[in-house]
Order: C-alpha cells, then sequence, then structure tokens
C-alpha cells in the first residue's frame, strides 16, 4: 500500500485518551495522545496524508459534570458548546503532541485543528426516542428534578442509576469537508471532525443551528472520508486485527474482509455492540458509499498494517 501523498482520514476514540481510571488528568490524556501520534507519524513519515478525527465520549462526561455541579452558579453548557469547548481542547492536544513528535524526527509538516460541524435531519427519528447516555450517574429522584428544572430527557442505565439521554441522529454532511481535503492534500495534518462533529440542523433558508445531539465518531469520519475521496479510511483501536470469536475458543485473527464477508459477520452478530461492532458498520457504510478501503487496526501498528504485516484490511 504505497503512500505517494495519498490521503487517509485516521479515527481515533475519546478512550484512547484514558488509559484507565488511574489516568484520567489532562497531562494523563496528553501522554496517551503522544503515544497514538507517534503511530500516526510513522505513517506521516511514509508519505501519507492524513486527516485525525477522535472520539470525545468520556470527555463530554466530564464537561457535562462539571456543569451540573455548578448549575446552581451558572447556565448549563448546551451540548453543541461543550462539543466546541472540546474540539478546541483535544485539538490543541493533538497538534501539540504532533508538533512536538515531527520536530524530534525532523518531519517538515504541520498540524492544524479545524472546528467542525456535521449536519444532521431535525426529522431524524432520534430526535423523537433519545437513548445516548451521558453525563453522571444520578438517583432517580435527583435525575427527574434536574430533567423538569432543564427540560431533559432521562432514563435508568442498566442498574447504574439514572442519566440524561440524549438523540445520536445519522449524520448527513460534513460541513468542513472542503476546507480539511484543501488543507490536507496541501500537506498539513488535519485534526477535526471531533465527536462526530458538532451536531447541526438547516433551516428553510439554509441557517444552522446547533442541537442537544451527539453524533457517532465512527459513522461521521466514514462520511468525511467518502466525502473528501480518500484513499483509506482507518479506525485506530485497541487491538491490531479483528477476530471472529473474540475472546472464545474459537477466535480467529482476520486480515482482511471483503464487504459481503462484513455485512455477513455483522448481521450473525459477530462483533461486541460497545467496542468493535460500532467499527465494522462505519466500514460498512463507508464502503457501501463507494470508499476503497478500510483498515482496523492499532495506532503503534500502522506503519507494518500499511506494509501488510498486520490489521485487518477491509474492501468493497
Amino acid at each position: 500500500m504505497a503512500a505517494e501523498n495519498r490521503l487517509a482520514v485516521v479515527a481515533v476514540g475519546g478512550n484512547a485518551l484514558i488509559r484507565d481510571r488511574d489516568h484520567q488528568s489532562i497531562p494523563d490524556q496528553y501522554e496517551a495522545a503522544a503515544l497514538t501520534v507517534a503511530g500516526i507519524a510513522d505513517m506521516i513519515d511514509a508519505g501519507w496524508n492524513v486527516i485525525v478525527t477522535h472520539g470525545n465520549g468520556p470527555q463530554m462526561g466530564y464537561i457535562l459534570r462539571r456543569s451540573e455541579l455548578a448549575i446552581r452558579e451558572v447556565a448549563p453548557v448546551p451540548m453543541d458548546y461543550a462539543g466546541a469547548d472540546l474540539q478546541g481542547a483535544l485539538g490543541y492536544m493533538f497538534v501539540r503532541a504532533f508538533r512536538n513528535e515531527f520536530r524530534r524526527r525532523g518531519i517538515a509538516r504541520e498540524p492544524v485543528a479545524v472546528v467542525t460541524e456535521t449536519l444532521v435531519d431535525a426529522a431524524d427519528p432520534a430526535f423523537r426516542n433519545p437513548t445516548k447516555p451521558i453525563g453522571s450517574q444520578l438517583e432517580e429522584a435527583a435525575a427527574k428534578a434536574l430533567a423538569a428544572r432543564q427540560g431533559w430527557t432521562v432514563a435508568e442505565d442498566a442498574g447504574r442509576g439514572w442519566r440524561r439521554v440524549v438523540p445520536s441522529p445519522q449524520p448527513l454532511r460534513i460541513i468542513d469537508y472542503q476546507a480539511m481535503a484543501h488543507l490536507a492534500r496541501a500537506g498539513f495534518v488535519v485534526i477535526g471532525c471531533g465527536g462526530g462533529g458538532i451536531p447541526v440542523i438547516e433551516d428553510a433558508a439554509g441557517m444552522l443551528q446547533g442541537v442537544e445531539a451527539v453524533i457517532d465518531k465512527d459513522l461521521a469520519s466514514g462520511l468525511l472520508a467518502r466525502a473528501i475521496g480518500a484513499d483509506l479510511f482507518v479506525l485506530a483501536t485497541g487491538v491490531e486485527r479483528v477476530a471472529l470469536g473474540f475472546n472464545t475458543p474459537r477466535q480467529r485473527w482476520l486480515d482482511r474482509m471483503t464487504l459481503a464477508e462484513a455485512r455477513r459477520h455483522d448481521a450473525a452478530e459477530e462483533f461486541d455492540k460497545g467496542s468493535m461492532g460500532p467499527k465494522i458498520k462505519a466500514l460498512i457504510a463507508f464502503l457501501e458509499g463507494g470508499g476503497k478501503q478500510g483498515l482496523i487496526t492499532s495506532p503503534a501498528a500502522l506503519r507494518r498494517a500499511l506494509d501488510g504485516e498486520t490489521g485487518t484490511l477491509f474492501v468493497p
């Protein structure tokens, strides 16, 4: 998979920045970002142009919890603005990590972060049925009191307490995709589409308005990759390859998967719904939409995966 300035979208999960409960501070997250960036820098050093997208699930939980704690003193932070805050903060984290890595290696590239909006449909059924839990777990009475005061929807979360739930609509268009593609093809390393992008809806006059929702980061990243005609869509995760029967006696690692095979395995619920499953669905959507190639591997294994030594390659 020769580079020759080909363009890739590399999606990194928000959980990748938090190794465990003992490493949740901002300095800890930066150190984790630096480790992730080192793997992506191997790819850039090989000649790839790269757009890095990232999740923000844990970090969104933190910022909303701070908002809850301060709710008697200051107005709560709307979710679209919280997403923008996190795109700036995590964008800065990745930009600094890339800049330092490039200096160490003598790589003449510049990183840039782009605050990104993602269009969703105001009529998406998700707005009538919020299901995505965010924020902290609360006692039922406290959760319902907050819901009445703030106009939230709350629900019991698998026996772990009551939480606010918000819509998770399908992404329709990455508003800033042209700017991101232009920067990436000019050689900048772009960090964008954080948290799947800030969800916005469009009125009849074409005016945009932020909404209280979250967008699946992997689906939005695949949509971005299709929109810019990326040569490769990479989902960076905690394992080097995808396995069937993961953590069972029949576990089998896969080097390659066709679209038809991915559809079949997904329909058979071969992949965990909370981890690998959404990534497989994102790659299915990417290939169905005309995407060229997808790859699942760990950040540290990226260079070897691009050389065909590891990773799971997805093809139409």
